[in-house]
């Protein structure tokens, strides 16, 4: 058994293994999972990004964490949050994201999964605004951002594709952590 950061009802977030490699690139080439990604990475890119993940962790205490079953510690994908700097307005943010194996999908575990890493975000590290960002013909994953409380804010031209008419038009949404009232304030 994985030893999990935190987890769901079925779900444990962990960091990353070198052994996930071989089943993140699979998830990375299937057409339907990557539908809304200008490309599908590579097996290097695919090493790369868990790398990166795994020195995010290391440094930030979060990133897109590995997502397992709990019945079968299966790993399915990722979901968590990560630190992104492309929305020149902005500066640096942090993003929830998710990418999920086909074969588990509509069956509730992106939106599951995206409660829990804002509850970690917000309670464990202590973040005040979660943000996340999706082509505007994403609607499934606009329909999640609105299952787990987040307030559409703006669309935008996304400058990591703006040679690609039919992604570049963006949405933000945000989550702000809600403070305890109960401080007599």
């Amino acid at each position: 058994m994985a030893n999990y950061l935190f987890t769901s009802q079925r779900l444990g977030f962990r960091n990353w293994r070198h052994d996930d490699i071989d089943i993140l690139f699979q998830i990375n080439n299937d057409e339907d999972v990557m539908e809304f990604f200008p490309y599908k990475p590579s097996k290097e890119d695919t090493k790369a990004f868990i790398i990166r993940m795994q020195e995010m962790y290391a440094e930030k205490g979060f990133c897109y964490f590995a997502v397992d079953l709990l019945d079968t510690n299966e790993l399915i994908g990722f979901i968590g949050l990560c630190e992104q700097t492309y929305i020149e307005d902005m500066g640096a943010f942090i993003d929830i994201g998710w990418r999920l194996k086909k074969s588990i999908w509509n069956k509730g575990y992106a939106t599951e999964g995206a409660k829990a890493c804002l509850d970690f975000g917000f309670d464990t590290t202590n973040l005040d605004k979660i943000y996340s960002t999706a082509p505007e013909i994403n609607l499934k994953s606009q329909s999640i951002m609105k299952k787990i409380g987040m307030q559409r804010i703006k669309t935008f031209e996304h400058p990591k594709l703006l040679n690609d008419e039919r992604l570049k038009y963006c949405v933000l949404y945000q989550k702000q952590r809600i403070l305890n009232q109960a401080s007599g304030n």
